[in-house]
């Protein structure tokens, strides 16, 4: 079983600035991606950063020049930092990771956190 935990989020007052941390745990033997999407209300579930193993980064257009996703692969952490914030980054922030449980990691299946709610206004 694998689980993923999300911290930080809350209220955030526009202009200001998010951290959001989550950690994967459980028998992993591999994590590929590593990442961050959102869920406005009435939307459909939108990506907003992904990193792979290697360090490698994407960024949804929209994040891309106030956003920095970094990971820690020992600790089997995925951070996102976002500035600037705005009233339309209000939205459920759901952690991803593209994980294998098994001895030759060809398992490999995305899960996801329970999201956390991030609130942006003045």
């Amino acid at each position: 079983q694998v689980q993923l935990e999300e911290s930080g989020g809350g209220l955030v007052q526009i202009g200001g600035s998010l951290s959001l941390s989550c950690v994967a745990s459980g028998s992993i033997s591999y994590i590929a991606d590593m990442g961050w999407y959102r869920q406005a209300p009435g939307k459909e579930r939108e990506l907003v950063a992904t990193i792979t193993a290697g360090g490698k980064t994407k960024y949804a257009a929209s994040v891309k020049d106030r956003s920095t996703i970094s990971r820690n692969n020992a600790r089997k952490v995925v951070d996102l930092q976002m500035n600037t914030m705005a009233p339309e980054d209000t939205a459920l922030y759901y952690c991803y990771a593209d994980v294998a449980t098994n001895a030759w990691a060809s398992n490999r299946r995305a899960y996801w956190g329970r999201g956390t709610q991030v609130t942006v206004s003045s």
